[in-house]
C-alpha cells in the first residue's frame, strides 16, 4: 500500500509538472538577458523623466547616478542579446520585430545616437533641473526612435 501511494504521488508530480512545463516554454537566455538590460534602462529613465516632468523631486546626486547609469548600460557590449532567430515572428515573449535584424546598419545608428545623448545628459544631470530637463528630449528621442521602428507595440 505504501509503494502504491508512493507511485501515486509520484504520478501525480509528474503530471503536475508536465502540464506546468507546457505553459511555460522556456524563454532564450538571450531574449531573458535583453529584457532585464531594458529594464534598467527604463529605470534609470524614470528617474530621469520624472525629474523632468517634475513627478519626482529634483536630486542632483539621483540624476547624477541615473545618468551614470545610463552611460556603462549603454557601453556594455550588447551584442549576444540579439541572435537571429529571437524576434517576435520567431519565438514568443518577445516584442523585438524582424526588421531590428533586417536593418541592423540603421539600429548601430540609433544605438550611437542613444549613446551621446545619454553622455550630454550625464554631463548637466547634477548640474541642476534646467539642464535635465534640456538633456531629456534627446536621450527620451533616442529610446523612441529604436522602439517606433524595431518593436512591437502593444
Amino acid at each position: 500500500m505504501k509503494t502504491l501511494s508512493l507511485l501515486a504521488g509520484a504520478v501525480a508530480v509528474s503530471l503536475t509538472t508536465m502540464a506546468f512545463a507546457d505553459g511555460h516554454a522556456e524563454v532564450d537566455p538571450a531574449v531573458t538577458a535583453r529584457q532585464a538590460h531594458m529594464q534598467l534602462y527604463a529605470h534609470n529613465l524614470g528617474v530621469l523623466g520624472g525629474m523632468a516632468q517634475g513627478k519626482i523631486d529634483y536630486d542632483a546626486d539621483a540624476a547624477q547616478s541615473a545618468a551614470d547609469n545610463m552611460v556603462a548600460l549603454i557601453g556594455m557590449n550588447q551584442m549576444s542579446y540579439w541572435p537571429a532567430g529571437t524576434d517576435n515572428a520567431s519565438i514568443e515573449g518577445t516584442k523585438a520585430l524582424p526588421a531590428l535584424w533586417e536593418n541592423f546598419d540603421n539600429v548601430m545608428v540609433i544605438s550611437a545616437d542613444f549613446g551621446a545623448a545619454a553622455d550630454a545628459m550625464a554631463d548637466v544631470a547634477g548640474t541642476d533641473l534646467e539642464s535635465l530637463q534640456g538633456a531629456m528630449q534627446a536621450l527620451g528621442g533616442a529610446c523612441s526612435a529604436c522602439h517606433r521602428e524595431y518593436r512591437q507595440r502593444n
